[in-house]
C-alpha cells in the first residue's frame, strides 16, 4: 500500500543558477511541481508513494516521468498528452531567496488530465490522497481532480490538501476563492501560508483565521509562516513550532517538503487526526520544519528534498529560530 498518492501539476521550474559573462540570467531546469514535490519529500525519507497527472508526450515530459521513477515515485498514474506540451514555469527570486513565478501553460499538459486518466485502483491503495488547487483552475483536470477526490473520499482517505495560490493562474480572486473551497470542503489535512489563511477567511490572526477552517470539519489546520515557523490547530488545542535556522538559498518546494515529511510521519506514526496527542503532533511538525528548512538550502524542488538521515542531523545540529 502507498503512504501517499498525490495529483496535479508535474512540471518543469526554470530556477535561477547566476549569470553569463554577459549578465544576461541563467536558468537551471528542474523537475518540479508541488504535488510531485511533495511524493519526492515522502519517497527520499523512505515512504511509498505514486503519481497522478499528466505531462506532454515531448523530451521535459519523458524526463519528469523518469525524475519521478528515479526517486521510487510509482508512474503509473502518469499519462502523456499529444495535444499540450509539458507546463513549464520560471522561478524569479529576490535577495531573500523568496519566490515570483511565471507561467507558460495556455494550455499546459497538467491541465488536460482527464476523468478517463484516473486510474480507481491507485487511490484504493493509498493511506493519504493529496492534491492541490492548480487542478481545479482549468478543464478537463477540474473534473478529473473531483472525480479522484470522490473516488477518494467513497474509499474513507486521508484527504490533504494545499491550496498553494498562484494568482496569474486563476481568472480572477472570486475564481480562486470558490476552487480553493472545492479542496476545503473535504479536507482532512490543510497546509497554507499565512497570506493565503487571510485570502481564504478575511482574518490575519491565526486564532481566529484557523479556527474558521477548522470549523468547516478540516482535523489538522497547518500555517506556515517562513522563518517564523508553522502554527497549528487540531482537536487537542493550538500551538506553534519554531523554524530551523539555515542558510536560505531558494524557498521553491519548502513547504512541500513540509508537507511530504508531515504525511510522512502520520503514516509512520499511524496517527488518527480524531485523537492528536499535542506531544506527539509537535514531534512531527518539527521533524517536518528540518525537511522543510533543508529544501531551502538548495536550488529547485525535487532535487532539493532531503534524506531522513539530512533531517534527523539537522535536528540535532542546526539550532532553532
Amino acid at each position: 500500500m502507498f503512504d501517499v498518492v498525490a495529483l496535479g501539476e508535474l512540471l518543469i521550474d526554470f530556477t535561477p543558477a547566476g549569470h553569463t559573462p554577459a549578465g544576461s540570467p541563467v536558468f537551471e531546469a528542474n523537475p518540479g511541481g508541488a504535488p510531485a514535490n511533495v511524493l519526492a519529500a515522502v519517497s527520499k525519507l523512505g515512504g511509498k508513494s505514486a503519481f497522478i497527472g499528466k505531462v506532454g508526450d515531448d523530451q521535459f515530459g519523458h524526463f519528469l516521468e523518469e525524475v519521478l521513477k528515479s526517486h521510487g515515485i510509482d508512474t503509473a498514474g502518469l499519462s502523456f498528452s499529444d495535444s499540450a506540451n509539458t507546463t513549464l514555469a520560471f522561478v524569479h527570486l529576490d535577495q531573500k531567496g523568496e519566490r515570483s513565478f511565471s507561467f507558460y501553460r495556455n494550455p499546459g499538459a497538467d491541465i488536460m488530465l482527464d476523468v478517463q486518466d484516473i486510474k480507481p485502483e491507485i487511490i484504493a491503495d493509498t493511506r493519504i490522497f493529496h492534491f492541490g488547487s492548480l487542478s481545479l483552475t482549468h478543464e478537463p483536470a477540474r473534473s478529473a481532480t473531483l472525480h479522484a477526490l470522490n473516488l477518494a473520499k467513497k474509499k474513507n482517505k486521508v484527504i490533504s490538501f494545499d491550496p498553494n495560490w498562484r494568482p496569474p493562474l486563476w481568472k480572477d480572486d472570486a475564481a480562486a476563492r470558490e476552487g480553493m473551497f472545492l479542496g476545503l470542503q473535504s479536507a482532512d489535512i490543510l497546509k497554507l501560508s499565512e497570506e493565503e489563511m487571510e485570502f481564504l477567511t478575511g482574518e490575519q490572526d491565526l486564532e481566529k483565521g484557523s479556527g474558521k477552517l477548522f470549523d468547516m470539519g478540516i482535523k489538522l489546520v497547518l500555517v506556515t509562516m517562513g522563518e517564523k515557523g508553522c502554527f497549528y490547530r487540531c482537536s487537542s488545542g493550538t500551538g506553534s513550532v519554531k523554524a530551523y535556522d539555515v542558510r536560505v538559498l531558494d524557498t521553491t518546494g519548502a513547504g512541500d517538503a513540509f508537507m511530504g515529511a508531515l504525511l510522512y510521519g502520520i503514516c509512520k506514526r499511524g496517527i488518527l487526526l480524531d485523537e492528536i496527542n499535542i506531544q506527539e503532533l509537535e514531534g512531527i511538525l518539527d521533524f517536518a520544519s528540518a525537511a522543510g528548512g533543508l529544501c531551502t538550502t538548495k536550488r529547485g524542488g525535487i532535487p532539493a528534498m532531503p534524506t531522513l538521515e539530512e533531517v534527523r542531523l539537522c535536528m540535532k545540529n542546526i539550532k532553532k529560530l
